[in-house]
Parts: C-alpha cells; sequence; structure tokens
C-alpha cells in the first residue's frame, strides 16, 4: 500500500449548505478555519439543516473577507457582515445551548423567502469557549464550531469505492454509485485500505496531528442529492447492512486536532497509532 496522502479539502463556512474546496486551510482547534461559523436556526432558535429543508443543499455560502456571499436558486446574491459581538442569542445545536450573534435582519428576510419559513442566520463569535464537545470523547476545554459533534470528519476514498460496490448489489443499485459529497467531510484521503479508518486512533496530516474520537453515524443528510435535492434511500439502507455499529449507521471518522497549523492538499498522512 503506497503512502496516504490528503485528497481534498472542504470548508462549508455556513452549516448545512454548499461549501468550497480549498487547496490548503489553516486547522484550528475547534476545526477548519472558517468552517461552520454560521449556523441558520428556525422560529424557536432550533438548528435548521438539510434533514428539515434538503433545498439547503443547492444554496452556497462563500467565503468573503469580513462576512460571506450566500447564493441559491431563484434568489439575488447576498453579501452578509460578520455581525458586531454586541447582543447574543441562545440557540439550540443538537443538545447544546450555544451563544451566537445574529447577522442583520435582511439575511433572516433572505433565508425567510427561500425556505418559505421563519429562519434567522447567527454567526459563532468566539468558537474558544462557546460549544464544548461531548465529554465522553472531549478532553477539557476542547470546543467546537457549528459541526455536528466534532472539529473535523475524515473520509476515505477507498471506503466511498467499497460502500459503493455494496450498494452496486443492493435492492436500490439505480441510486449509486454516490459521490462524495453526500457526506459532507472536512478532508478526503486517498491511498487506505478500506475502512482502515476504523483502526486509527491518531493521525497526522502533513505538520498537523489529530486524535481519533469515534466513528460518524450518519442521517437522512446522506440520502439526499446534493445537485437536486431529492432524496432517495441509499446510503442508509446499505450502512444499515453493513455498517451497523450500535445504534449508529457508520462512515467516516471524526477527529480533534491535536495542534495548529495548515493542511494542504498532496500531504501525507501518516497513522500514527
Amino acid at each position: 500500500m503506497s503512502q496516504p496522502v490528503l485528497s481534498s479539502i472542504h470548508v462549508h463556512p455556513l452549516k448545512a449548505v454548499r461549501g468550497h474546496a480549498p487547496r490548503e486551510a489553516a486547522v484550528e482547534p475547534w476545526g477548519l478555519a472558517g468552517d461552520r461559523r454560521w449556523v441558520l436556526v428556525d422560529a424557536d432558535r432550533k438548528i435548521v439543516t438539510q434533514r428539515q429543508h434538503p433545498r439547503l443543499a443547492l444554496a452556497a455560502a462563500e467565503q468573503l473577507p469580513g462576512g460571506v456571499r450566500l447564493s441559491a436558486p431563484g434568489m439575488e446574491p447576498l453579501a452578509v457582515d460578520v455581525p458586531e459581538p454586541d447582543i447574543t442569542a441562545t440557540i439550540q445545536v443538537w443538545k447544546d445551548k450555544v451563544e451566537a450573534v445574529p447577522a442583520a435582519g435582511r439575511a433572516h428576510a433572505w433565508w425567510s423567502a427561500y425556505l418559505g419559513a421563519d429562519t434567522q442566520m447567527l454567526h459563532l463569535d468566539d468558537p474558544a469557549t462557546r460549544r464544548p464537545i461531548d465529554p465522553e470523547y472531549a478532553r477539557p476545554g476542547e470546543t467546537v464550531s457549528f459541526a455536528d459533534g466534532y472539529p473535523l470528519l475524515v473520509t476515505t476514498l477507498s471506503s466511498l469505492d467499497a460502500l459503493n460496490s455494496l450498494i452496486a448489489q443492493g435492492d436500490h443499485a439505480d441510486e449509486g454509485p454516490l459521490p462524495m459529497n453526500r457526506f459532507r467531510p472536512s478532508v478526503v484521503v486517498s491511498g487506505t485500505a478500506p475502512w482502515a479508518e476504523d483502526d486509527w486512533t491518531r493521525i497526522a496530516i502533513g505538520e498537523v496531528t489529530f486524535r481519533i474520537t469515534k466513528k460518524c453515524g450518519r442521517c437522512v443528510v446522506t440520502t439526499t442529492d446534493q445537485d437536486t435535492a431529492e432524496r432517495g434511500k441509499e446510503p442508509l439502507r446499505t450502512l444499515a447492512r453493513h455498517r451497523r455499529f450500535g445504534d449508529q449507521l457508520c462512515f467516516g471518522t471524526n477527529v480533534v486536532p491535536e495542534v495548529r497549523g495548515t493542511v494542504r492538499v498532496g500531504d501525507p498522512v501518516t497513522v500514527l497509532a
């Protein structure tokens, strides 16, 4: 087996919508720089994702100096500035109560018009303090952005190939092969054996080391075509048959950075433990 390498990097400035794939990214303790620092919530201030609104797959957020540029079908693009952290609001991010800063009212109006539901956009002003990682898997002081639970998600191309082979043998073979964007990873690794990540406990990507926390349990978002917003049965049907661990259907692994640094496409990926 050749040396595994970093195949691609994916940054999603706003949780649940399209992001971009830079050639390099700074790694901060809570995730890739700029990743998932914005979030959408409903009228009850509970997090909104593709779980509730598959059409978020068709929207995008582009990182700008001092903010983001929003775009979506049928909508005029909108630049949203990072708000001053004068006033925060308490929002519900899964099990967590998190303080975040509301964006300007025009962002509220833009998202509400696109989704047809009262939707507010907020910014995570202080990722170092606002949202601790699940204490079952964290060390003291470790925090996370608006990612589902952990700073980064690592997936491998070989495992995707293996999964697509299993899908091809199943009842919904016409839905495959699936692209990696169904899984919305932070970083993608090539050159490993299929499912090799199951056995990792610590890795290095270039100059940055990471601690493996747990396999990533997958949800209905993975069944959402990121180009059409249409939903199918896969990959959850196949994961249920072949990748069930306890009560979770798993693909990819969650990691926590041990140091700051920069990762670059083409960096060697070394299994340390």
